[in-house]
């Protein structure tokens, strides 16, 4: 008797990313590379560049930049921790899709949580780290 070993894709893959104060989730599905965040195109509602080859990065490392489609919701914070919360759920997603990429993901620090958030402000201190200015006399 031989056995079949066929890799199960799934249709469509789901993850979740944060980043800061930002909450991403990601449908991923095979297609043509369409990537679309809260109703809109990427370039549209992420403006900066940067902010786009940076969502872009885990798609670029195991070259699926045009086979997969993307649609993300994404709320909380600013600009910057929203591509990351993208980045992350991406990175994520593709996980699911196809387990082999894990690996490679990982290698490169894309299914790493960037746990860095704004440091609260401290009594006495005009901001979190910033003192007074000290007067001997």
């Amino acid at each position: 008797m031989e056995e079949t070993t066929e890799k199960t894709i799934p249709q469509v893959a789901s993850a979740t990313g944060r980043r800061k104060e930002s909450v991403c989730r990601v449908n991923l599905k095979a297609g043509k590379g369409v990537i679309s965040i809260n109703g809109k195109d990427k370039k549209a509602y992420l403006c900066r560049d940067t902010l786009i080859q940076n969502i872009l990065r885990p798609l670029e490392t195991v070259e699926m930049v045009d086979k997969v489609d993307i649609v993300a919701s994404v709320s909380g914070g600013g600009v910057s921790g929203q591509a990351g919360a993208i980045r992350l759920a991406i990175a994520r997603a593709l996980t699911y899709y196809d387990p082999e990429y894990r690996a490679i993901l990982k290698k490169h620090g894309f299914l790493t949580v960037d746990a860095r958030k704004v440091e609260r402000k401290k009594y006495g201190q005009p901001k979190a780290r910033k003192r007074f200015q000290f007067s001997k006399r």
